[in-house]
């Protein structure tokens, strides 16, 4: 029933990809998702060198017979290691789809369709899936502004992002930023998309490595929770809004610098609550779908459920007379 190009192209069951969170998605989480019928992504950049990030892939293969694909987030940083490098480790260890993000993914294109992969490109602007589109990507995938992680400076949402990204580009477009439900499912997929992303639902399961306390404390978050943080250095971050987020905030509004700042919203902080539990020092990247997460089921169930949900909400639309 849910046939589109991106099912066909990666050889997936359903249009469903996890969206690829640093410290959570590791091949437990990955493996689930694509043995339940949709694409688990590893970020690379969680590992500290290319051969522990091949380790990975072998430890995923090892959990799943299923496609799925590694992200490689090209953002300003400060390891030693180039992202070629962890490119070039994730195609020698057979990985044969790619999802690239952070900036444009055009130096690396040709390496990657030497070597037969599908590659994918993430990003919140219809100019830059536009760019990625010219530079030979295989799809595109657009954020609203409802999105955990970092859904853009421009704040619009995925109700106008959809529409405007399948209108820009010929590639299928991945929609993703408050979707954790049947409805955003079919939402998205009546705006044109051909598949959904997916982050914040995946990371209140039973195989998240997320602490207990943080997934339960999701479960209770509404979707007016959340708050975008790091705009005044141009990387606007969507977490939860806690007494920490808030002193982010006010820190950026009297003007402090990427140096003040830093300490602040360092990632070792988010890794180390989702090992603890306590969040009352780090920023929780979750999106607004937050607020429509109230249980921790198996990721298995999480697809299982969109999937025989979606049919009914179709049914009920061809009732009132869409699609004839």
């Amino acid at each position: 029933m849910f046939k589109t190009r991106i099912t066909e192209m990666f050889g997936i069951e359903y249009p469903i990809i996890a969206g690829p969170m640093a410290g959570i998605s590791h091949a437990e989480v990955v493996s689930a998702v694509s043995n339940a019928g949709g694409l688990g992504i590893i970020v690379a950049t969680t590992f500290p060198t290319p051969k522990d990030l091949q380790e990975e892939i072998k430890k995923t293969r090892s959990m799943t017979d299923k496609p799925f694909g590694v992200n490689i987030t090209m953002l300003p940083s400060f390891r030693s290691v180039s992202y070629e490098e962890y490119i070039t480790a994730a195609v020698e260890a057979g990985v044969g789809i790619i999802e690239t993000s952070g900036r444009s993914p055009e130096p690396y294109i040709k390496l990657l369709k030497d070597a037969g992969v599908k590659t994918m490109h993430r990003a919140t602007r219809t100019r830059d899936i536009k760019t990625a589109e010219r530079a030979g990507v295989d799809a595109v995938t657009i954020l609203g502004t409802e999105a955990a992680g970092h859904p853009g400076q421009e704040e619009v949402g995925s109700l106008v992002r959809i529409p405007a990204a399948v209108d820009a580009v010929k590639v299928p477009v991945i929609a993703g930023g408050g979707i954790a439900d049947a409805r955003g499912f079919v939402a998205a997929l009546a705006l044109g998309a051909e598949g959904i992303l997916m982050g914040t639902r995946f990371m209140a399961s039973k195989e998240s490595p997320t602490h207990q306390n943080i997934k339960k404390w999701l479960t209770e978050l509404t979707e007016a929770d959340t708050i975008l943080i790091q705009k005044s250095i141009k990387n606007a971050s969507r977490v939860v809004r806690t007494p920490h987020t808030e002193k982010v905030l006010e820190a950026e509004n009297r003007g402090a610098s990427l140096e003040e700042l830093r300490p602040l919203i360092s990632g070792e902080r988010g890794r180390e609550a989702y090992e603890t539990g306590d969040f009352s020092r780090a920023s929780i990247t979750v999106g607004q779908a937050v607020g429509l997460i109230h249980d921790i089921p198996s990721i298995k169930e999480i697809i299982d459920n969109i999937i025989a949900e979606a049919r009914p909400i179709m049914q009920r639309l061809q009732r009132m007379g869409v699609g004839g």
